[in-house]
C-alpha cells in the first residue's frame, strides 16, 4: 500500500471517528436538556420556589458566569454592536424572559414529560411564522406535519378525556405558550448566527433576559406564589440545584451541542436531539413517579415526527447550521 492510499484512510478513519464524537456530544447535550424538569421540579415543590424566581436564577448565573467566562478567555465576544441591541433586547424578553418562566410553569401545572413534548410544537410555530411573515409557502409536506402536530398536542393534553382537560387546560396551554416562546428563540438564533458570535448571542439574550425579570423579583404574582428566597438562607441544597440548572442543562448543554456541530451535521443533530423527551420522560416516571398514558405517548411520537418532519431537509446539506441553544 503506498503512502497516498494510507493517508487516505487514515484521513477517513479520523473523519468517521470525530463523527462519532460529535455524535456523543449532542447526545450529552440532549441528555442534559431531558434532566430540565427534573430541577424545576425539584426548585419549586422541593424548595417552594416560584417559575419567576427559577427563571431569574438561571439567566442570572448563567450570564454572570458566562461574562466572567469571556472575560478571561474570549474578550472579543463581549463586544456589543450598536445595531443589533434591540434584537439581543427582544430575543431576552421573548426567547429568554417569557421562555424560561413558562417552560418552568409548564413542568410546575402538567409534568415533566407533558411539558417537554409540548415543547416540540416549537417547529410549527415557526412554520406558521414565517409562513405569515416571510410568505415561506406551505407545502403538503409542511401542512401535514403541522395538522399531526395539532393532533399529537390533542392526545398528549389528554383531550379524549373532557374531565381530564378541564382539570389540567390552562396547564397544556402554558406549556404550548412555552413552544411558542421556543419557536422565537429559534427564529432569533437563526437570524443573529450570520450577524454575531453564539456566545455574544447567548450572552447577552441571557443579560437582558435577566433585566427583565429582575423588577418582577420583588412582586408576588396571582398564581405563581411568592418568589421564595427565603430558601436559599436555610437549605444549602437548593444552591446546588440552582447550580446544576445553571451548568447542565442551561450552559453544559449549549457547549456540548455546539461542539458536536463542528464534526456532526446540523440534520443529523436534529434527530438525535430527539431523545430529549424520551429522557425526561424516563426522569420523570422514575424520580417523581410521574408517567404517560398509552394514547399521551403515542401523541408524543407524532409530535417527534412532525418535528422532524419541519426541521430535516429532503436531501442532506453540506453545510453545518450555527445553532444557539440554552433551553430546555
Amino acid at each position: 500500500m503506498n503512502s497516498s492510499a494510507g493517508s487516505t484512510i487514515e484521513n477517513r478513519n479520523s473523519k468517521i471517528e470525530n463523527s462519532y464524537r460529535g455524535y456523543a456530544f449532542i447526545l450529552g447535550a440532549a441528555t442534559m436538556w431531558g434532566t430540565i424538569g427534573i430541577f424545576f421540579t425539584l426548585l419549586h415543590f422541593t424548595y417552594g420556589m416560584s417559575a419567576i424566581t427559577i427563571g431569574f436564577l438561571r439567566a442570572g448565573f448563567a450570564a454572570l458566569g458566562l461574562v466572567i467566562g469571556l472575560a478571561i478567555w474570549k474578550r472579543d465576544a463581549l463586544k456589543l454592536s450598536r445595531e443589533l441591541v434591540i434584537l439581543y433586547a427582544l430575543f431576552g424578553l421573548f426567547g429568554v424572559a417569557f421562555f424560561y418562566v413558562l417552560n418552568t410553569q409548564a413542568v410546575i401545572l402538567t409534568n415533566v414529560p407533558t411539558a417537554s413534548v409540548l415543547l416540540y410544537t416549537a417547529p410549527v410555530f415557526v412554520t406558521l411564522v414565517a409562513w405569515r411573515l416571510w410568505r415561506e409557502p406551505l407545502t403538503r409536506r409542511k401542512i401535514f406535519a403541522v395538522l399531526a402536530a395539532f393532533i399529537g398536542c390533542a392526545l398528549v393534553a389528554r383531550a379524549y378525556d373532557p374531565n381530564a382537560l378541564q382539570l389540567n387546560g390552562i396547564g397544556v396551554l402554558v406549556a404550548a405558550s412555552a413552544g411558542l416562546m421556543y419557536a422565537l428563540f429559534t427564529i432569533f438564533s437563526k437570524y443573529l448566527a450570520t450577524r454575531a458570535s453564539p456566545w455574544t448571542t447567548v450572552t447577552y439574550s441571557l443579560v437582558f433576559g435577566t433585566l427583565f425579570l429582575l423588577p418582577l423579583q420583588f412582586l408576588e404574582i396571582p398564581g405563581m406564589g411568592a418568589p421564595g428566597y427565603d430558601v436559599l438562607l436555610r437549605e444549602p441544597f437548593a444552591w446546588l440545584a440552582i447550580l446544576g440548572l445553571c451548568l447542565g442543562p442551561t450552559l453544559g448543554s449549549y457547549a456540548l451541542f455546539n461542539l458536536g456541530l463542528k464534526t456532526a451535521p446540523a440534520s443529523v443533530a436534529s434527530v438525535i436531539a430527539t431523545i430529549e423527551p424520551i429522557v425526561a420522560g424516563i426522569a420523570g416516571f422514575v424520580i417523581f413517579g410521574q408517567a404517560l398514558e398509552s394514547l399521551q405517548i403515542f401523541g408524543a411520537a407524532i409530535i417527534i415526527f412532525a418535528a422532524l418532519m419541519l426541521t430535516l431537509p429532503r436531501a442532506p446539506s453540506a453545510e453545518q447550521e450555527a445553532i444557539v441553544r440554552i433551553d430546555g
